[in-house]
């Protein structure tokens, strides 16, 4: 399995991840959504950006329970 390593810059210090290829390839447009690639980011984005993909969480949960659900009500 091939891995691909993300760098991202937080409160001036340079954090490098290693992924692997398929994810690095999912996640790379939503980091570049998020935060600034090229540049130095606060500390602050971070945390919103903790905030907003845990609540889109959350309503996946809700909606994948909700989905289990109705099925187990049909059967």
């Amino acid at each position: 399995m091939e891995s691909k390593k993300v760098t991202l810059k937080f409160g001036g210090s340079s954090f490098h991840i290693d992924l692997e290829e398929g994810f690095a390839q999912e996640l790379e447009p939503e980091l570049e959504k998020l935060f600034k690639s090229n540049s130095n980011n606060d500390i602050k984005d971070l945390l919103h950006a903790f905030v907003q993909k845990s609540h889109e969480l959350y309503e996946l949960k809700k909606s994948v329970k909700k989905n289990i659900d109705k099925l187990e009500s049909c059967s």
